[in-house]
């Protein structure tokens, strides 16, 4: 996960905590796919103690779901006036479009990312949560989020070099590239390009085609970085993210939990 020290660098975090169905395959899915750091919670104790470790994060909150209203006025109040997070960005999510309700909620529940109806299209939703994130500059200065799989058994690489497959695990990804190291050095020159590559990430068993862009020595061992090229397969780019998310959600999971 990004360091929450520098989120004009690395950018901040986004969390949903009770996201409805349809604000989960529409808005969530598009965030993702627009590289925004994002994270699902179904815990608002949990949650509380992470936000406090990443305090200049965006929270949506449904406020149909969890407890009452009137309890999550109070949660709110105790998680950003009590706890002292001034830098938390909270908006709303509810099906109550009530003149006088949205009002009287935003004022009490310090929306400042927007009140967002759950009946309306989602489309309209997730343009205006793009709109909002943007002028927030919510990415900072990072253009693609990178998940660290050093410790994920089944995230390998695969590769034709000079007539032989070479096998590999991968350190780390984003839709840019790869860094691996090989269980044996293949001695790759930098710039080459190599086609057929077999990514593994889980279950998913990804083709594509990459450049070596270079390499370094580290604990012995010969680590690569491996662009793609820009003939990856679209889809193969959203595999990628969806990967990215579900490795950040699973360690932050484990950190809350």
């Amino acid at each position: 996960m990004s360091d929450s020290g520098q989120p004009e660098i690395t950018g901040k975090k986004i969390f949903f905590l009770y996201p409805s169905a349809s604000v989960q395959n529409q808005i969530i899915t598009e965030l993702i796919q627009q590289e925004y750091e994002v994270y699902i919670s179904k815990d608002h104790a949990r949650l509380a103690r992470a936000l406090k470790k990443y305090p200049d994060s965006i929270l949506y909150i449904n406020v149909d779901e969890g407890m009452p209203a009137a309890e999550w006025e109070k949660w709110i109040h105790t998680v950003k006036v009590t706890g002292s997070l001034p830098d938390l960005k909270i908006g709303i999510f509810s099906s109550n479009n009530d003149d006088e309700v949205r009002e009287k909620r935003i004022n009490t529940m310090h929306v400042e990312c927007g009140y967002l109806a759950l009946k309306f299209d989602m489309s309209k939703t997730t343009d205006k949560i793009l709109e909002t994130l943007k002028e927030m500059n919510v990415k900072g200065r990072r253009k693609y989020l990178r998940a660290n799989t050093e410790r994920e058994p089944t995230a390998t690489i695969n590769m034709p070099v000079r007539g032989e497959f070479v096998s590999g695990v991968i350190k780390d990804i984003s839709v840019v590239g790869v860094s691996c190291v090989f269980e044996q050095d293949p001695g790759l020159a930098k710039n080459a390009l190599f086609k057929d590559i077999q990514v593994r990430l889980q279950t998913m068993l990804l083709k594509v085609e990459a450049v070596v862009f270079g390499s370094r020595s580290e604990d012995g061992r010969t680590i690569y970085v491996m662009l793609f090229t820009q003939r990856i397969d679209p889809d193969v780019r959203v595999k990628i993210r969806k990967y990215i998310q579900l490795n950040l959600q699973h360690k932050l999971d484990a950190e809350i939990h």
